[in-house]
């Protein structure tokens, strides 16, 4: 089954899709917006990685595509909680794909399917202070809150950065969708 948005088709990822992802892992900007760390990832270290990812109820992960077919982005929804019925979700798109409203559309469909199908109660991430990009799309575009903040909690681009804790539960969804 795919994910449906408007602008977007998200899908689980096949072996075509390997260099596109490898490209996103290993791309220094990309580095720099986003949460954690990353090594040099090889070809090798890709097609491992691939092959331990099949999608599960704990965790699933998604390739974005636009209606052309384009493979635009990458999606995921991960610590899936059943008793709890939590998730961790973020999105990664490639730098010429920024700014199409692909994001919003990405995480909109992720929302319906995890509240609506998966029958989930909350959703929640977290996002570099200073990445006041992603910030905007979840709290303005999306309907999420911003739950706090984490000082000096992440190692990055030579200092600690502040990390902002964001959520959304299926009601306050339902209320922004409205």
């Amino acid at each position: 089954m795919n994910l449906l948005g408007n602008l977007v088709n998200l899908r689980a990822i096949e072996k075509k899709d390997a260099l596109f992802l490898l490209e996103l892992v290993n791309s220094p900007e990309m580095e720099y917006w986003v949460v954690g760390s990353s090594v040099p990832t090889s070809s090798i270290q890709q097609e491992k990685w691939m092959e331990n990812i099949a999608n599960s109820h704990t965790d699933i992960r998604l390739v974005v595509e636009n209606k052309e077919g384009t493979v635009v982005g990458f999606a995921n929804l991960v610590q899936i909680d059943p008793i709890n019925r939590t998730a961790v979700h973020g999105v990664k798109f490639a730098k010429e794909f920024r700014g199409c409203g692909y994001a919003k559309d990405t995480v909109m469909a992720i929302m319906r399917y995890a509240f609506d199908t998966l029958n989930l109660n909350r959703l929640e991430s977290t996002i570099l202070e200073y990445n006041d990009s992603s910030i905007g799309l979840y709290t303005k575009a999306c309907g999420w809150s911003i739950e706090g903040v984490k000082k000096s909690a992440v190692y990055k681009n030579g200092k600690y950065n502040n990390l902002v804790m964001i959520g959304i539960t299926k009601d306050d969804f339902k209320q922004f969708s409205l």
